[in-house]
């Protein structure tokens, strides 16, 4: 697996640390390509079967196989495996950032001469949905103090080195399929709604390197650390504590909207009003992209349901609401012409190809869904 890219701003850590962090890895692929795999041939050689017989149909729906999965003995072994990996992910890359607090602290700081800028906002008030649980189990969640560099180590580790060496393939698989389906686009102004860290920020700063580029989330932690890792990267981003619902920027501000796997960390309400907020926000001829695992819609019944597990047991809330919901509707409410609308799966491209859970299921998340719409022209 290829190793994270090195800059001032990520945690270190010693021999036994990072010996740890790798077992952990190892770990999750091992459980990724290996023991997941044993749930479908259950499901297909006997649980689908024994329930075709009784019904004369096979299972509808993710809720319908839960029904029948969820008291398998291997299933619950590979869904505590899967819950213990997460935890252990979390110590081994808790243990070393905290020992570097201090020092992690004082590489947030503000460089002397910064190529982009940080700007916090004390009146910005995280969701409560944001502080009620630690998401996806990692502590403090968003909103810790330790936020930033905890991210940033975590997903190299969860995603098995599959979104790259930079973690950035969710930014660089939207760029690409910008200049292949909308090659006629050369924004001047960007906005990345929820940045977080910034790890697929970046890559619009490579694609678009004329274009002056926002990103936005309501997590200060996260902030100084992704201004911080920009700067040490060389890229000129401008961060703005901000929430993605209500932002501070005028009408059409923006040629290009993007996110990134925002949409399942937010409320269904959220969800309507940041559609909204991106269509105030666009200028005409703009276009906004919403990018986010594969909605349920249309997916085999057994895939839903594998990728329902991260609802119920990985601390995800609103994972399940979000991949049901109508993504077409809820952009047409927000003002976009359904004739404009953008939906799309799209592969992984480059160091994403190979990503963690590719054996998880047979297509759920083989593929990113992007989701959007243009804005016509006036």
């Amino acid at each position: 697996m290829e190793p994270q890219l090195q800059h001032s701003a990520l945690p270190t850590a010693d021999h036994d640390e990072a010996a740890r962090q790798a077992f952990v890895q190892s770990l999750k692929l091992h459980l990724a390509t290996k023991v997941v795999a044993g749930n479908r041939e259950i499901y297909e050689t006997r649980v689908k079967p024994d329930f075709a017989r009784r019904h004369g149909r096979p299972p509808a729906d993710r809720r319908e196989v839960a029904t029948l999965m969820r008291d398998e003995p291997y299933y619950q072994l590979w869904g505590s495996m899967q819950r213990c990996s997460q935890e252990m992910m979390h110590d081994a890359v808790l243990g070393p950032v905290s020992r570097q607090r201090d020092a992690l602290a004082a590489k947030m700081s503000p460089p002397a001469n910064p190529a982009g800028s940080l700007t916090l906002d004390d009146n910005v008030a995280a969701p409560p949905y944001l502080t009620a649980v630690d998401i996806h189990c990692m502590p403090g969640g968003y909103m810790g103090d330790l936020a930033g560099p905890l991210y940033d180590r975590i997903v190299h580790i969860y995603a098995m080195a599959g979104w790259g060496p930079d973690n950035g393939a969710m930014g660089r698989t939207v760029t690409d399929y910008i200049r292949q389906a909308h090659p006629e686009l050369k924004p001047a102004r960007i906005l990345d709604m929820g940045c977080g860290i910034g790890n697929s920020t970046l890559p619009y700063a490579d694609a678009f390197p004329e274009a002056e580029l926002q990103a936005i989330d309501v997590s200060a932690p996260q902030l100084r650390y992704a201004h911080a890792r920009a700067e040490a990267l060389g890229k000129t981003v401008h961060f703005r504590q901000a929430d993605a619902t209500a932002t501070p920027y005028p009408d059409a501000s923006f040629d290009l909207i993007v996110s990134h796997i925002l949409l399942h960390e937010t409320s269904a309400k959220a969800i309507r009003q940041l559609m909204a907020e991106g269509h105030r926000l666009l200028r005409p001829g703009g276009l906004m992209l919403h990018v986010d695992l594969a909605l349920y819609d249309g997916m085999d019944p057994f895939d839903a349901f594998m990728l329902d597990w991260d609802t119920h047991h990985n601390n995800e809330p609103f994972w399940g609401t979000f991949r049901d919901m109508d993504a077409g509707a809820l952009l047409t409410e927000a003002g976009f012409a359904a004739e404009d609308l953008v939906s799309a799966l799209v592969s992984r491209t480059g160091n994403a190809a190979h990503v963690f859970s590719d054996k998880r299921d047979s297509g759920g998340r083989r593929y990113w869904q992007i989701v959007g719409a243009a804005k016509r022209a006036a």
